[in-house]
């Protein structure tokens, strides 16, 4: 049971991570520090896309955007929050 419960906290863990570079990312190249046509960029960019967009899409149906931000990311943070100390607790 401890060895389910700290794989579940370390997939948690990565999840969090992902989101946090994607999150950071997205800024970085709106403020054009990164550029996109760079192929290490848009290499990460599109991974990072392909992982987390139907993800964020299922949170959109849900919670509308607020006068043009996205906030599916900060929904999926707490969620992700509460999985790891329900995780925590209960094994």
């Amino acid at each position: 049971m401890i060895a389910l419960r700290d794989t579940l906290l370390l997939v948690l863990s990565i999840l969090r991570w992902t989101i946090l570079i994607h999150f950071l990312m997205s800024w970085l190249i709106s403020f054009q520090v990164l550029n996109i046509r760079q192929p290490l960029v848009a290499q990460a960019w599109d991974v990072l896309n392909r992982l987390l967009q139907p993800i964020y899409r299922q949170i959109r149906r849900v919670v509308p955007t607020f006068s043009g931000i996205d906030f599916s990311p900060v929904f999926l943070l707490v969620g992700i929050y509460f999985l790891e100390r329900l995780v925590a607790t209960q094994f």
